[in-house]
């Protein structure tokens, strides 16, 4: 092992929507400190968030790479001169002087760390890992929760089933939530379309344990009970399939959930409604 030198890394992640908090992985900051070593790359063209976020800013994203960029430049510049290069000192540590830890859609992962011999070869090794091997997806436009809702929608309309969705928030004793697409029938329904259409397996099981996270946090003390149908899209990807199921598991066990219905069985999940607004009705 003669030669390696200890070096720390973490990855900046680009994060759309925070209640979905599905991320994307946009630059790499790695930092060798006996080497002198500290370099960044970052995204310089949002194609592949773009497929995956068509709402995206693309000119805001662009520009706010260039500003982290900008942020390292200067901080390399001071480097020598405040000790940055010491044993102490990491990458998360620089990466949020350039970028501190706050509520918005740039955030660094944990700190990771290794030994290397070639600080170049490794840092190429760290990028092509965790940002550039995603980008032959970027031809792919992932389905968002509102993509899987839009047949249900269609659905229920082509068959004059105008239900009454409203919002319903039920409160906890320490946090509450809100469901969008709620009605009462005898007792309060709600409706989640959930979108496991994503760019890999921890995020997709990232996903269904926050949803899982969130429903325990209100399950305690909550002002009132109600009946949670998720209705599940699958990832276009067949390898993520596995991770996809283990979603799923996640969500049958999740509090206040009556029902998981995958996108196939649309058709029976919108025969149940009309039965049930028929009968509501009358």
């Amino acid at each position: 092992m003669t030669g390696n030198r200890t070096y720390s890394y973490t990855i900046l992640r680009y994060v759309h929507d925070v209640v979905s908090g599905e991320s994307l992985n946009v630059g790499v900051v790695m930092h060798v400190p006996a080497a002198g070593f500290l370099t960044v790359r970052t995204r310089k063209t949002a194609g592949r968030l773009k497929y995956a976020f068509p709402d995206l800013d693309r000119r805001a994203f662009v520009e706010a790479m260039k500003a982290v960029d900008r942020g390292f430049s200067s901080i390399a510049k001071q480097a020598k001169d405040e000790l940055l290069f010491g044993p102490q000192v990491d990458a998360r540590r620089l990466a949020l002087k350039v970028l501190p830890h706050d509520d918005s859609a740039l955030q660094w992962s944990p700190v990771g760390t290794g030994l290397t011999a070639n600080s170049a070869k490794t840092f190429e090794r760290l990028y092509e890992r965790h940002v550039a091997r995603f980008d032959h997806k970027a031809g792919r436009r992932r389905r968002t929760d509102e993509d899987i809702w839009r047949p249900v929608r269609e659905k229920l309309a082509e068959r004059d089933v105008h239900i009454p969705f409203e919002p319903k928030v039920i409160a906890g004793r320490r946090d509450r939530i809100e469901f969008k697409k709620a009605w009462k029938n005898g007792r309060w329904h709600a409706y989640e379309a959930v979108s496991f259409d994503l760019s890999d397996a921890d995020n997709i099981k990232d996903k269904a344990r926050r949803w899982r996270g969130h429903l325990s946090a209100v399950r305690d003390g909550r002002s009132e009970d109600i009946d949670l149908h998720f209705v599940l899209g699958l990832p276009q990807d067949q390898t993520l399939l596995p991770a996809y199921k283990t979603a799923k598991q996640i969500l049958e066990g999740a509090p206040f959930a009556k029902e998981v219905v995958e996108e196939s069985n649309v058709d029976q999940l919108v025969a149940s409604l009309e039965d049930e607004y028929r009968a509501y009705q009358r």
